[in-house]
């Protein structure tokens, strides 16, 4: 259903929209982002910097607690009108913390609330395939997102960074979960996948998990973030094994955890994407690595951006390639110049990538 809709539009096959020449064909790799806000000024502006496949913003559930077929058709349909392709939606569980989290029982291992949570979820699955959305991404988090602060940047902007050593006052800070062991953590994410995957391999629906971010040691905070580390990762796509069940590759996040991600990213890349197990890729740069990094722009970090783009070519992925956590100036309302620079940024290695081999 998801190629059939989308087919029409020529967004999958290499067809050429308006705006390219004939002569031009889609690369596999696609330049695309996530939506911060359902509002057609935001479509316009990603249609006019060259964006045609995002993750977008998920509608309202509906009485029963999870998404209506209708209200996803007509979302789809409305992206698509601007030559949009809707790849991806969010589930609800977001990266927020497990106090704020939308469905905080799967993680904290409550049942039956738990199970509850874990039937909208499929509900939600069910209906993105009915209304021919291919692919949603979510979290499997109890701290969500950490960070220490910000640090200076290019032409007074500011970088989201984060530095262990000024954790020390909260790092014994317990969670609403308590201490929660690795053992427990692999319980309740093995809960969760034995009854979500097969509903997802069944409707043919793609999830995509983040890496916990940033990766910090264990016991902070009294939990174990198995999700943090690249052997984390390596475990939990070993857990009910599909080809629906993979990652929203943060490449920031992981190489986070990563003591020298210059050098060691790139084979990182090789293993998940040999496995086809790269559904989205969150295609930002840092500053530093594991315990003290700094989230720069995409250019100035210490991953190589052009050889990234060169591996995730060579192992077959065909999916985006979208900014993430982008430079906080105070002149740049909602980011705009930021994440204009970075889809030019990542449009032309792209480019370069496809043309140059």
């Amino acid at each position: 259903m998801a190629a059939a809709g989308l087919g029409a539009l020529g967004l999958r096959t290499g067809a050429v929209p308006a705006g390219l020449p004939a002569s031009r064909t889609l690369p596999l790799l696609k330049l695309g982002t996530q939506q911060p806000s359902p509002s057609d000024d935001m479509l316009r502006y990603f249609a006019q910097f060259g964006v045609r496949n995002i993750c977008g913003t998920a509608p309202k559930p509906g009485p029963k607690g999870s998404w209506l077929v209708d209200d996803l058709r007509r979302l789809r349909d409305h992206v698509e009108s601007f030559g949009i392709s809707l790849d991806f939606l969010p589930l609800p569980m977001s990266a927020a913390a497990v106090a704020k989290a939308e469905n905080p029982n799967i993680l904290l291992g409550k049942s039956p609330e738990r199970d509850r949570e874990i039937e909208a979820i499929c509900e939600n699955i069910r209906a993105a395939a009915a209304a021919g959305i291919p692919a949603l991404k979510y979290n499997l988090t109890l701290l969500g997102v950490v960070r220490t602060g910000r640090s200076p940047g290019r032409g007074g902007t500011t970088y989201s960074s984060f530095d262990y050593e000024k954790t020390a006052k909260t790092e014994e800070k317990l969670t609403e979960a308590g201490r929660v062991g690795a053992d427990e953590m692999w319980e309740r994410i093995t809960y969760f996948l034995e009854r979500v995957v097969p509903v997802a391999t069944e409707n043919k629906v793609r999830l995509a998990c983040h890496p916990n971010d940033p990766r910090v040691p264990d016991g902070f905070r009294g939990v174990h973030c198995v999700l943090g580390s690249v052997e984390g990762l390596k475990k939990f796509i070993e857990i009910h094994p599909s080809p629906y069940h993979g990652l929203n590759f943060c490449q920031g996040t992981v190489s986070e955890g990563l003591k020298e991600p210059g050098k060691e990213l790139f084979d990182v890349i090789r293993y998940f994407g040999t496995r086809k197990k790269i559904f989205n890729v969150h295609f930002r740069n840092i500053r530093g690595g594991y315990l003290k990094f700094e989230e720069t722009y995409p250019d100035e970090g210490d991953v190589d951006m052009l050889q990234a783009i060169r591996v995730y070519k060579e192992v077959g992925y065909d999916g985006m390639l979208m900014p993430d956590h982008v430079a906080f100036s105070p002149t740049d309302e909602g980011g705009k110049m930021s994440f204009a620079f970075a889809f030019g940024y990542i449009r032309a290695l792209i480019q370069a990538a496809e043309e140059r081999g």
